[in-house]
C-alpha cells in the first residue's frame, strides 16, 4: 500500500520518468540462435564496402513524425533517460517550432497520452519529489475537454495483474494553451477486488496543492507528440502511439519483460538489412541474457559485456570492466555473410589490464552474430545463443580502437536518474 500511496502522489503531481515505446520496427528473427562458428574467419581487406542505406531509424511508422520530433524520440532512445541535456534541447527545438496553434482548442489534444519523459525541477512539490525515481509504473494522462464534465485524468498502471489508480481533476480551458485543473476524486481499481477503493485523502484538505495549470507548449500536427509545462516548473513529454524501442528500454529499466519486448520489436517489421556501415560506431551494452556459466575470456571475446567498437573496415574491439581497476579487451574483425543479417566475428588477441600492468589473454574464437534489429540508436543481436541489446554511445569525442582500454564504463542499464 506504501507503493500505491506513492503512486497516488505521482498521479496527482504527474511526475515520473517512464520510457515508453519508439517507432522503429525491424525484421523477424530466425527460428534458431546464431551458432558459434568453427574454422571460419574474416580476412583483412576483404570486407565488402557497401553504400550506406537510408538511416534505419527511419521506418514507415515514422512518417507520422517530423524531423524535429524524430530527433526528440531518438534522443530519448539513445540516452535511456541519462543524457537529459540532449532531450531538453530537442524539447526546446520543438517548442520553438510552435506546433499546432491553440492546442487546447484542437480535438487532437483529446484522448489518452503516455508519459515518456519528465523533468524534476527544484521547485517540485513534496508530492512530486516523493514519487520521482520510480520507473516500474506506467503513467498515462487522459484529456477530455469537449464534454459536459471536462476532465484531465492521470492514470498510474501498476501491472496487468494488480490494476491501476485514477486521479481525476475538473478542467477548464483558460486560453489556447493553458488548462486550469483541480483534483477532486481518485480511486484504486485492483484486479483482485470486485469494487474500487477510494483514495484515502480528501482533496479538499490539500488546498492549493490540489489545483494548478498545465500549458501545452507543443502539439504535433498529427496529434502524436505533446509537450506540456506545469505550474511547478515540470516539463512533460507525452506520446499517443505505442513506441516499441522505448517499451524495450522501459522493460530493461524495470528488469522485467525484456525478452517479450525484444520479441515484439524484432517481429514488428521484416527486411531491414545491416552492413558494416550501419554497425560502425561505439555500442554500449544495455542488456544480455545470462552469462553466469561463461568464462570471462569468452565474455570478452563474444562482446557479452561492456563496450563494443566497430569500424567500417571491419576492425572490432570489445572492452569489459569486470572489477574496479581491472579491464579486459579482445580485438579482431567482423565481416558480413551473404546470408541476410549474419556476420562472422573473428577474435585473434586479448589482454587483461590491472593498473599499469598488462597481461595477454587467450580470447581467440570464431563466432556467428545475427542482427535481429538495428537503427541509429538501438541494436539487438543474437550470438552463441545469447541475445544482446546495445545502445549506440553518444560521447563528446569518439573513442578510437587505439584508445585506452582502461576507460571507465559508467553507464548502468536499468538505473535511470530522474
Amino acid at each position: 500500500m506504501a507503493a500505491a500511496a506513492a503512486a497516488a502522489a505521482a498521479a496527482a503531481a504527474g511526475g515520473l520518468l517512464h520510457l515508453g515505446a519508439s517507432r522503429v520496427p525491424s525484421r523477424r528473427p530466425s527460428a534458431g540462435a546464431a551458432p558459434r562458428l568453427r574454422g571460419a574467419s574474416c580476412a583483412r581487406g576483404r570486407h565488402p564496402r557497401r553504400r550506406a542505406p537510408p538511416p534505419l531509424a527511419v521506418a514507415a511508422a515514422e512518417e507520422a513524425y517530423t524531423g524535429a520530433e524524430t530527433e526528440l524520440l531518438d534522443a530519448l532512445a539513445g540516452v535511456q533517460g541519462r543524457g537529459r541535456g540532449e532531450v531538453e534541447s530537442a524539447v526546446q527545438a520543438l517548442e520553438a517550432l510552435g506546433g499546432l496553434p491553440d492546442p487546447t482548442n484542437s480535438s487532437l489534444i483529446e484522448g489518452s497520452w503516455q508519459l515518456i519523459f519528465t523533468t524534476r525541477p527544484g521547485s517540485a512539490s513534496p508530492i512530486q519529489r516523493t514519487f520521482v525515481g520510480v520507473d516500474s509504473f506506467k503513467i498515462f494522462q487522459e484529456v477530455y475537454l469537449r464534454t459536459d464534465d471536462p476532465r484531465v485524468i492521470n492514470v498510474v498502471k501498476f501491472s496487468e495483474s494488480i490494476g491501476e489508480l485514477k486521479v481525476e481533476a475538473e478542467a477548464t480551458i483558460e486560453d489556447g494553451k493553458r488548462i486550469l485543473f483541480r483534483f477532486d476524486r481518485a480511486a484504486f481499481n485492483f484486479k483482485f477486488l470486485p469494487f474500487k477503493v477510494p483514495y484515502p485523502v480528501p482533496f479538499k484538505l490539500l488546498g492549493d496543492e490540489a489545483k494548478g495549470w498545465l500549458d501545452t507548449t507543443y502539439l504535433s500536427q498529427t496529434g502524436n507528440i505533446r509537450i506540456s509545462r506545469g505550474n511547478k516548473g515540470t516539463t512533460f513529454v507525452l506520446q499517443k502511439s505505442a513506441d516499441q524501442r522505448q517499451l524495450l528500454l522501459s522493460a530493461i529499466s524495470a528488469g522485467t519483460g525484456v525478452k517479450e519486448a525484444i520479441d515484439d520489436l524484432t517481429s514488428s517489421r521484416q527486411g531491414i538489412e545491416a552492413d558494416l556501415n550501419t554497425l560502425a560506431g561505439e555500442w554500449q551494452l544495455l542488456w544480455s541474457s545470462k552469462t553466469e556459466d561463461e568464462s570471462w575470456s569468452f565474455v570478452a571475446s563474444a562482446g557479452l559485456k561492456g563496450v563494443q567498437i566497430i569500424k567500417e573496415d571491419g576492425q572490432l574491439k570489445n572492452l569489459v570492466r569486470p572489477f574496479p581497476g581491472v579491464s579486459l579487451n579482445a580485438s579482431g574483425n567482423i565481416c558480413k555473410n551473404e546470408d541476410g543479417n549474419n556476420f562472422n566475428l573473428s577474435i585473434n588477441k586479448g589482454a587483461i589490464q590491472a593498473g599499469g600492468l598488462q597481461f595477454p589473454l587467450d580470447a581467440r574464437g570464431e563466432f556467428a552474430m545475427e542482427i535481429l534489429y538495428i537503427d541509429n540508436k538501438i541494436r539487438i543481436s543474437n550470438i552463441n545463443q545469447h541475445k544482446l541489446v546495445h545502445n549506440k554511445a553518444v560521447l563528446g569525442s569518439k573513442l578510437s580502437l587505439e584508445a585506452d582500454v582502461d576507460r571507465r564504463v559508467t553507464k548502468r542499464p536499468g538505473n535511470l536518474p530522474v
